[in-house]
């Protein structure tokens, strides 16, 4: 197990880190199912990047004028979601519905 207190992550790092304890909890329980370890990983990440992105104490503040209440976190974060998976690798699959074929 990686020593995370040691390291200065950069941004690729973390994510890399998700997907490896992603892939080692599939591996060492042959029961887990894929979706629900995804889905975990996804709870705690929207859970983690809400608390990350409080706004401060000026409610007047441009700094968090796009996280300033709790609609406008939701938004910044689906908005930071939806461009995260379409830069994905796995976005698109040639067995999704009406794909087309060349």
């Amino acid at each position: 197990m990686v020593d995370l207190q040691d390291m200065n992550l950069s941004y690729e790092q973390v994510a890399e880190t998700i997907i490896e304890f992603g892939n080692r909890m599939l591996e060492e329980d042959e029961s887990a199912e894929v979706w629900e370890v995804a889905s975990g990983i996804l709870a705690g990440a929207v859970q983690f990047w809400l608390y990350s992105r409080q706004p401060c104490d000026d409610p007047f503040c441009q700094a968090c004028a796009d996280i300033s209440n709790a609609e406008r976190r939701l938004q910044t974060l689906l908005r930071e979601t939806h461009n995260l998976a379409e830069e994905s690798d796995y976005y698109a699959s040639a067995k999704d519905v009406y794909a087309g074929t060349a």
